[in-house]
Order: structure tokens, then C-alpha cells, then sequence
């Protein structure tokens, strides 16, 4: 047997080889239904954040709050409904830190009494200043509740000198760098809007009578509503009795859509920015079958996320598609263990080897990406322990060699495999016979552009190039290090 390097990360939670989900938001107009119809929406969005959820109502006068740490089903238990949410208006979130502790007064929509009245506020994104920006507001006298870059929004908010929720809206947005889509909620209005790039997903739907917002169309599908538009990167629109109203109060500038919501973040179901999620998976597989081929047996899944890609793969190529991996649904997070042994069974807890579709034979495994190794290195050598011949590895996404920071949960630089070897050093590494990813325009061209236009790239794909399209101020701040020091030292102890 071949004896392949030490891994040179600890091995930990299976999780922690994939980018985690940011978040998702909803909110709804005019709906009798509004808190109930929000939580459905929620539902649909779970996999876009797992550890805490919560639904803001307003009847016109009151803001109601149900919220909690764990899943949509867990918060709004099913048999009890959506408890005190009256109204016809509401907002929702789902959560995962990408900003912030793990704590219930992290958790989102965020409330708060300003001077031009009640706001409730959910953000999908990541703010890249909002260290620099807390810093300075602290030293100006306010006093932050949660270690969330939303806050800052609520902050600059209280602050600004404009009369209407509206232009301090504006005006706390003129202020801040980096992502962020949002749904905001006062006693008569409803408001959705994007950052200038565009980087996180937005859509508006109907519903009746009743407006939505979403991250995503899947959360419109859930109770029936129609598919309206996305709301255009720099867009606000403003729902109230009036009608609705759109505006663009933000400097125009590159559209910058991030390219990851179609390899891996987005539902497949949904439709983002006019292409279809399931479909582009599909075309990125082809690509990839284009680009990196291989006489083999069978091509397997790495599952579910791979499913689409691998189906596209064997389609171009003209390898049959087998689920050789079969996935437990009933497996729920898994986190760090305390030993080896039980840190080596976190994978299985999740996939188990279907050997009858690999013992013997060349196996092509597709999954969607790789960001430390760990659990593509388990689950090659799960493969290869039901007696595959030879194991390849096709990537549809191209090397993660650099974080993100614009809403998704991705390590360090030093932690990230791309970053430390080349595809040799990490097909040794990960002990496979070959490796392959997706190129830049390889994935370009599955999304029906020729190739990536390096002078407007479209799409954000700063983790695979490096190109940051926006400002990254906390980073090169000297006094925001030392605030984000005392943060860490201040979230260990709580």
C-alpha cells in the first residue's frame, strides 16, 4: 500500500472542510400571515445558516420577537406555531457567525428604539470596515450590545442627523465597505437592499396582496409566492401603503455576484441572477469533464453538494454515474471531538462507501470544492478501503487558496490547502491517483461567458484570485488589530 504524507492540519470536524453558510433574510408585506409565512421562508433558507434563527413582527404600532439558537424547526417549534408574532409585516434570519460569537444576543433581526422610531434589521453579508467603524463609535460614546458587524449599521443609524428611517438608512450605508443585503422593518415600511457590487443574493416576490424579500427563490417557492426580479446591486426598494418604490442612492460600480452561491452556497433549486443554481452546477461539471479527463469506471458523487456536478461530469464524458457514497440525512452538525477515534468516525457518521459500485473499479469522485483537505482525504480513503483501483478527483471549483470576506466563513490563509501546496502537493497529500479543478474560466464559460474579462470580472472570485473587489480596512488598521484582540479575549470569556 502506498504510504501517503502527513496531513498537515488537525483533523477535526468533517464540517470544517467546507466553506460554512453565511446567512439568510426574509421579509414580507402585508400578509396576514406574515410571522408564520416568515418562518416557511426560514425553513427553505436553513441551509444557508444553522445556528440560530428569528422572526421579528410589527402590527403597526409593536414589534413582537421570537428568536433562539439551533435550527428553523427547533426556534418555531411546529406545534406550538409562531408564538406572539402578531402583524402583518415581518422579518426573518438565519445565522451562521460569520461575524460575531454564537450567542442570543448575536442572533438576528437586531431591534432597536431610534429617535425616528422602532427598526428591526436582518443582514446577510460582511461588513470589511466594521471593526475600524465600531472602534471610532466607541470611542464617540455608544455602547454596543452584540459583537455583530450589524450593529455598526443600527449605530450609524442612531447617529446620522437625517429625519427619515430612510436617508439614515442611506446615509449609514454610505459608510460602510464590503457586503450586505438587508431587510429592515419600521412600524409602516418594509425596505430590502444591496451593496453596490451586489455580492450576496436578493430577491423580490409576490404574494397576493403581500411583498416578499429573500435570499433566495427557494423561500418563494415555499408558500407559493411569484418570482418578481432581484433587486439590482446599489438598488433599495421601499414597500409601503403607497406602493413600492425604487432607488439607487449608492455610486455605481462593478457588478461583483458571488460566484461561489452557484459551486456550493445556493440552493439548487433556486435561481440566482437569472441562472439557474441546478443547471449551472450541471454546466460546471461538463466544463470540468472538458478540461480534466480520465479513462475510468464510474463516476461518484461526493454528496449532496457534488450530485449536480458529477452528473454534468459523466454526461460530457460518457463515464456511468453511480451514487457510491451514500449520505445520512438524519446526521445533524458535527463538531470537534475530544480523541482521534472519534474525530475518524465523524465522517462515516455523515457518508458511507456503497462498495458494490466501487470495489475494483477506476473512480472518478467529484466534489465542489476543497478548503483544508480533511474530509476529502477521509472520504478518498473511505473509497479506496471498499476497494476502488484507482481514485480521481475532480474539483468544481478552482483552488481556494484565499479567505473571504464578504459573508462566508472561510479559515486563515495558512489554513487553507491551496495556499500551502500545488495540485501535486495536494494529490499527495490527499491520496488520490490524480487531482483537477475547475479553471478560472473554465467556470466562467459555464456561467456562458467566454472566459473571466479581468478588467470586469462580474463575478466575485476573490477566493480563488485574490482580487478583492472591495476596501479590506480591517485588515490594514493597526488600532483595529488591537480591537479585535480585545474582541477575542472578550468572547473567550463569555
Amino acid at each position: 500500500m502506498v504510504k501517503f504524507p502527513a496531513f498537515p492540519f488537525p483533523l477535526n470536524s468533517p464540517d470544517d472542510d467546507k466553506p460554512q453558510e453565511e446567512c439568510g433574510v426574509f421579509g414580507i408585506f402585508s400578509d396576514p400571515d406574515a410571522a408564520a409565512h416568515t418562518a416557511l421562508g426560514l425553513h427553505a433558507l436553513q441551509h444557508r445558516g444553522q445556528e440560530a434563527a428569528g422572526v421579528v413582527s410589527c402590527d403597526g404600532e409593536n414589534f413582537h420577537t421570537h428568536k433562539g439558537l439551533g435550527h428553523v424547526h427547533r426556534v418555531f417549534r411546529p406545534e406550538a406555531g409562531v408564538p406572539g408574532l402578531p402583524g402583518s409585516m415581518a422579518i426573518g434570519h438565519v445565522r451562521y457567525s460569520t461575524s460575531g460569537d454564537t450567542a442570543l444576543r448575536n442572533v438576528q433581526p437586531l431591534y432597536a428604539d431610534l429617535a425616528c422610531g422602532g427598526i428591526a434589521l436582518a443582514h446577510n453579508g460582511n461588513l470589511t470596515n466594521a471593526l475600524t467603524l465600531r472602534h471610532q463609535l466607541v470611542q464617540q460614546g455608544c455602547i454596543f450590545q452584540s459583537t455583530s458587524d450589524t450593529e455598526v449599521i443600527i449605530q450609524l443609524m442612531a447617529r446620522s442627523r437625517k429625519a427619515s428611517v430612510e436617508d439614515r438608512l442611506i446615509d449609514a450605508l454610505s459608510q460602510v465597505e464590503g457586503a450586505f443585503s438587508l431587510v429592515v422593518m419600521t412600524a409602516d415600511t418594509l425596505i430590502g437592499v444591496r451593496d453596490p457590487h451586489g455580492f450576496r443574493p436578493l430577491v423580490l416576490g409576490s404574494h397576493g396582496d403581500a411583498t416578499l424579500f429573500a435570499s433566495e427563490t427557494c423561500a418563494l417557492d415555499i408558500i407559493s409566492a411569484e418570482y418578481v426580479r432581484d433587486i439590482e446591486p446599489g438598488e433599495m426598494v421601499v414597500i409601503n401603503r403607497t406602493g413600492l418604490r425604487s432607488m439607487r442612492p449608492f455610486p455605481t460600480v462593478g457588478r461583483r455576484f458571488c460566484i461561489f452561491e452557484y459551486i456550493y452556497f445556493a440552493r439548487p433549486d433556486s435561481v440566482c441572477e437569472g441562472l439557474s443554481v441546478y443547471d449551472m452546477r450541471k454546466k460546471i461539471g461538463m466544463e470540468l469533464a472538458r478540461e480534466a479527463p480520465v479513462v475510468a469506471d464510474v463516476v461518484v458523487p461526493v454528496p449532496d453538494s457534488g450530485i449536480p456536478a458529477a452528473l454534468g461530469y459523466a454526461q460530457e464524458s460518457g463515464i456511468p454515474f453511480e451514487l457510491g457514497i451514500i449520505r445520512n440525512h438524519y446526521v445533524g452538525r458535527t463538531f470537534i471531538q475530544p480523541t482521534q477515534k472519534t474525530r475518524d468516525i465523524g465522517v462515516r457518521r455523515k457518508h458511507n462507501a456503497n462498495r458494490l459500485y466501487l470495489e475494483g473499479k477506476r473512480v472518478v469522485l467529484v466534489d465542489d470544492s476543497i478548503v483544508r483537505g480533511t474530509t476529502s482525504t477521509k472520504i478518498v480513503d473511505m473509497v479506496r478501503q471498499a476497494g476502488a483501483a484507482e481514485v480521481h478527483l475532480r474539483i468544481s471549483s478552482p483552488p481556494t487558496a484565499h479567505p473571504c470576506y464578504f459573508g462566508i466563513d472561510t479559515p486563515e490563509r495558512e489554513k487553507l490547502l491551496a495556499a500551502r501546496f500545488d495540485v501535486p502537493g495536494m494529490a499527495r497529500i490527499l491520496g488520490v491517483d490524480s487531482l483537477a479543478f475547475i479553471s478560472v474560466d473554465g467556470l466562467y464559460r459555464a456561467a456562458g461567458q467566454p472566459g473571466r474579462d479581468n478588467h470586469n470580472p462580474g463575478f466575485c472570485d476573490a477566493c480563488f484570485t485574490g482580487d478583492y473587489a472591495s476596501k479590506l480596512t480591517d485588515l490594514a488598521t493597526p488600532d483595529t488589530l488591537r480591537v479585535v484582540s480585545r474582541l477575542n479575549e472578550h468572547r473567550r470569556s463569555i
